[in-house]
């Protein structure tokens, strides 16, 4: 059911079809990220969710997606998103970040996390959890939400809170479902727009992106992977979310977000 804004409103059986899709995107970066160590190559990494995508009769939602190449976008360090995987060896001290998505019978998830690699530099290390710490806020806020520019706030809060980090404004989040990108846009910062209003069956992927110096980015020459400007190190965090009619459920967390939720005074939905 569309809104007035074309926003596509999902009633509680296609909000459980896409809990299975979210669920493979799941399984597909746990895989991943338990591969990423030095030595491994980012085209691994990709080949490695490719299998336990195709393993569970799911199709990607980025492989070919306006052409793109590849099933995940891993940026390393002062790669934001986008990066596309290849021949570039993980080394120790990186920050990874891995961005996937998986199709379901005609529903999708997307996900993403980042992780830095052994020997662990504080600071890189802190960036990785001020991200993390900003998208479950944005969730939280989800949960509670009259207007979906809410989510941006706790987002921008969460941040400035953790540090003096940049968030990046170019790329947001978005609406998610029968295709990966719907309305509406997902900002991770106060806008004077108070946004979408928060109903039963909104899907979005939240998914702020912050770096270590300032926001501004560029587009290498391969027309996907984007930068940071300054070359400052950068993380990037996404999850799936669902509005039901007694709450949010993390459709890309194997436990609908509960643990990361129940610390921020959220109890998530009734799905099943």
């Amino acid at each position: 059911m569309m809104g007035r804004d074309r926003i596509e409103y999902k009633t509680p059986d296609q909000v459980r079809a896409m809990r299975r899709a979210g669920l493979v995107v799941a399984d597909a970066l746990a895989a991943a990220r338990e591969a990423i160590r030095p030595g491994v190559t980012t085209r691994e990494l990709d080949a490695i969710a490719s299998g336990v995508i195709a393993g569970a009769g799911a199709t990607s939602n980025f492989l070919g997606y306006h052409g793109y190449p590849a099933t995940l976008c891993v940026s390393v360090n002062h790669e934001i998103v986008h990066g596309i995987p290849g021949s570039r060896v993980i080394e120790a001290g990186d920050i990874v970040s891995v961005d996937g998505g998986a199709v379901v019978d005609g529903w999708h998830g997307d996900s993403a996390f980042s992780v830095v690699v052994e020997p662990m530099d504080p600071a890189d290390v802190a960036l990785v959890a001020a991200c993390e710490d900003a998208l479950w806020a944005g969730i939280a806020a989800l949960a509670r939400a009259e207007r979906l520019g809410e989510v941006g706030a706790a987002i921008e809060d969460a941040v400035r809170a953790a540090g003096d980090y940049g968030i990046v404004r170019e790329y947001v989040g978005h609406g998610i479902g029968t295709a990966m990108h719907q309305p509406p846009e997902v900002l991770n910062y106060r806008a004077r727009d108070k946004g979408a209003r928060v109903r039963p069956g909104l899907c979005v992927a939240i998914e702020p992106m912050i770096t270590r110096g300032g926001r501004g980015t560029e587009v290498l020459d391969d027309g996907w992977t984007v930068v940071t400007a300054d070359a400052s190190r950068a993380a990037h965090a996404e999850h799936t979310v669902a509005v039901l009619e007694d709450g949010v459920w993390v459709l890309t967390a194997p436990d609908g977000g509960a643990e990361q939720l129940a610390a921020r005074g959220v109890r998530v939905a009734a799905l099943d």
